[in-house]
């Protein structure tokens, strides 16, 4: 697709990514998401690389996913023997790791890059949906311990740099994650709490406001209605945070539908 230079280039999207490897293992409560995966490509421009910020890599600094060839890291436990075999053969891309890394160190971020590390649940099975050919090389990108929502709005904002680019970034988390909710309900049934908290969300993300005072709001997340009823621990939201920071413009909503039985809510920026 031609674009006029110096126009953004780059797609943004923030997801939940679902319940281990149970999209790809037929689980029926995923049916929603695993339909929006497959037919999302569709809204999208390809892109040459995918940056993925999983939920599921902490480190103390930014660290960026180095390996030419990133083996399978099969990060839960309890599934079949048919959820070890899953492949995501994707290339990585060490020279946009190690640009990234440079971009980051520019704006005084401290970062790393970790040479054997492989893909986790957070980018292969989104990418299993989404691109199944695997020819599109992909990294990953860690949060921070400490989970600081501020400095990944910072760590978002340092990025800005590689929206010139046709790359897709992917916040894949879960706009809803208290997995103690998800023992013993009725699928489905009726959850006030998590709606409020849905609702405050695309408001923040997608309703006409300055970019600061969208920042600020997220800053302050905590202060949300049924926010810790939501996340008792924010790993799977702060991705979120990343992508707001970069993209540095309103969302707009593109999933807002049921996961294993809880609402949950896409964004694309």
């Amino acid at each position: 697709m031609d674009q006029k230079s110096g126009e953004n280039k780059a797609q943004i999207v923030y997801f939940s990514h679902g319940g281990g490897p149970l999209p790809i293992l037929g689980d029926p409560s995923h049916k929603a998401m695993v339909d929006f995966m497959t037919r999302l490509p569709s809204q999208l421009t390809k892109p040459d690389a995918i940056l993925v910020i999983s939920a599921h890599w902490e480190e103390s600094a930014a660290t960026l996913l180095g390996a030419q060839t990133p083996p399978m890291f099969y990060d839960y436990y309890g599934f079949p023997d048919e959820a070890y075999e899953i492949t995501y053969p994707a290339p990585g891309s060490p020279e946009l790791a190690n640009r990234i890394v440079g971009i980051l160190n520019k704006n005084n971020i401290q970062t790393s890059i970790d040479p054997q590390r492989g893909f986790d649940h957070g980018l292969f099975i989104p990418l299993k949906l989404m691109y199944p050919q695997a020819d599109i090389p992909s990294i990953q990108l860690s949060l921070l311990r400490g989970l600081n929502p501020s400095a990944h709005l910072a760590l978002g904002k340092a990025m800005r740099e590689l929206m010139k680019e046709n790359i897709l970034v992917l916040g894949s988390g879960f706009s809803f994650h208290n997995l103690r909710a998800y023992t013993g309900q009725v699928l489905g049934a009726p959850d006030p709490a998590n709606d409020v908290f849905q609702n405050w969300l695309i408001d923040v993300c997608t309703s006409p406001m300055t970019q600061s005072e969208r920042e600020k709001r997220l800053a302050e997340w905590e202060k949300a209605p049924s926010a810790r009823y939501c996340h008792p621990r924010e790993e799977h939201l702060l991705p979120l945070h990343i992508c707001q920071g970069m993209a540095d413009k309103p969302a707009k909503l593109i999933f807002d539908d049921q996961i294993l039985g809880k609402r949950a809510v896409a964004f694309l920026w």
